[in-house]
């Protein structure tokens, strides 16, 4: 049985094996990854190990990204030293879901899953339903699985089409985009309009799932009737109820997470997905404003729980790079010590700085911030609480420290209650210091003194039952400060 509030670790997996390569002074595949390193996230208290670009890429789509100007810029910027072997295309434009040689193919992945699993963990891929790469098979086998234009598409949104190279003809077809950019330039367009091709990617979906735990949706929201219809202005029919049910009919443990955007969360929940990108509280966390990071927090638990609550993904700038290190740490007690999937990314809990396009195969090397890992390191031990797993949650009510204090609006607070034991979290997510009383919500406080011990800080105070149960607890904070107390009765 799974746990309740996993915690998911993503790996870059070209650049994490381009790192094990330089050490061996070899290619490495997934047989190279350390035992140790398995040992070290299963320590940390991951469920999950996602491991992005596994898939078979081609050539086109690796031309397509090495010669496009303003993703090269970006490469650059993040390789100094770039080399073009470094390029290695996006792993978002795939030819096939068979495991790339590059790592090792599909034997490695089989062995690596169950490594993983002896240390009782769990292997999520990708799947990316609304394209393909421009060389992919279907282009000559079924050309109608995509989405074709005429030359006066092209002269008209040369952004939006392209012609392909067949192998007896050339055809015009579509690239892979959403409704308000141009076209991915290395991708084409699937036409989910033909039923022919939802039963096509149902059937990947099933080949994926014998391979891993769950997967990734890419842009999963895409595929929507409506979003669709909004997109190519062609009618479909729906197609993740279907295909979830029939790959769950054949895989019931089977996990999907879809990154979602456009404030869909809960459409794709009613879907059939088991978790969604929480891209909303990301947003809100970096706009540095307590209020709407509160009311987010206020929605149904059911639909928490199913939400993916991260700070950084493959998408992302690095936090580091965007967020100073007090605003960092305020965010992230708020991101991962609320209900939900718990979504890490390699390099977060170092401090990393530079972002990884999906279309290198290296990543920089950098220096690791040990007061960044300190941190994340206190804070995956709170995570793995059972009062995180199976307790209950609640978000709570602060109140003016005295008349006229407006401050207490920047307070953000909850807790976790597992039989006797309770974890009460408060952070001022404010540039400012600020005062507050938080009214604790256990009824077990009457007539007791209670021990609060600050797990991060290591400091402790005792509060009899007289002014919590009466007054609340008072709380003067600097700006961005934070508490996670372990409460307990004094013996």
């Amino acid at each position: 049985m799974s746990r309740k509030n996993p915690a998911l670790y993503q790996i870059n997996t070209r650049a994490f094996l381009s790192e094990i390569s330089r050490k061996i002074s070899r290619i490495a595949t997934l047989d190279d990854i350390p035992d140790s390193d398995l040992e070290q996230w299963a320590k940390f208290g991951f469920d999950w190990i996602y491991m992005l670009s596994v898939w078979q890429t081609g050539e086109a789509g690796r031309r397509i990204s090495q010669e496009n100007p303003v993703w090269r810029k970006e490469y650059e910027e993040t390789l100094p030293d770039l080399q073009e072997e470094d390029i290695a295309g996006s792993g978002f434009a795939i030819t096939g879901y068979t495991v790339s040689d590059r790592i090792g193919g599909e034997e490695a992945l089989l062995r690596f899953r169950k490594r993983l699993a002896s240390h009782d963990m769990k292997l999520m891929l990708d799947f990316v339903p609304n394209h393909t790469a421009p060389d992919h098979p279907w282009t000559d086998s079924h050309p109608g699985f995509f989405i074709h234009g005429t030359e006066e598409d092209l002269k008209r949104t040369p952004d939006h089409y392209t012609r392909i190279k067949r192998k007896h003809d050339k055809r015009i077809l579509a690239y892979g985009r959403d409704p308000y950019y141009p076209g991915w330039p290395d991708t084409l367009q699937l036409n989910y309009g033909n039923p022919h091709l939802q039963k096509a990617m149902s059937d990947e979906l099933a080949n994926i799932a014998s391979k891993c735990d769950g997967v990734r949706c890419d842009m999963a929201m895409l595929l929507l009737p409506d979003v669709f219809q909004k997109t190519w202005k062609m009618e479909a029919e729906p197609f993740w109820p279907e295909a979830i049910r029939l790959v769950k009919e054949q895989y019931p443990d089977f996990i999907l997470m879809g990154e979602v955007y456009w404030d869909m969360e809960w459409v794709m929940q009613q879907q059939g997905f088991d978790y969604t990108y929480d891209k909303r509280l990301y947003d809100r966390l970096l706009e540095r404003e307590s209020g709407p990071v509160r009311e987010h927090l206020v929605a149904n638990l059911n639909y928490q729980e199913k939400l993916a609550r991260f700070l950084e993904n493959h998408d992302e700038q690095r936090i580091a790079s965007i967020l100073t290190w007090e605003t960092h740490q305020a965010a992230s007690i708020i991101t991962f010590l609320t209900p939900g999937l718990k979504f890490f990314h390699r390099g977060e809990m170092q401090g990393w700085k530079k972002k990884i396009t999906a279309h290198l195969g290296r990543g920089p090397e950098e220096i690791s911030d040990p007061r960044i890992s300190g941190f994340y390191l206190k804070l995956l031990e709170i995570v793995n609480c059972p009062e995180i797993h199976v307790g209950e949650w609640n978000l709570l009510t602060c109140h003016p420290a005295w008349d006229g204090n407006q401050t207490h609006e920047n307070f953000i607070a909850f807790s976790w209650k597992y039989l006797e034991s309770f974890i009460l979290v408060v952070v001022n997510y404010a540039d400012c210091q600020g005062q507050c009383l938080v009214k604790v919500p256990f009824s077990e406080l009457k007539d007791l003194t209670w021990r609060f011990h600050d797990i991060l800080s290591d400091s402790t105070y005792e509060h009899d039952d007289n002014d919590l149960v009466n007054r609340g607890l008072f709380l003067d904070m600097a700006a961005w400060g934070y508490h996670v107390f372990d409460v307990r009765r004094e013996t």
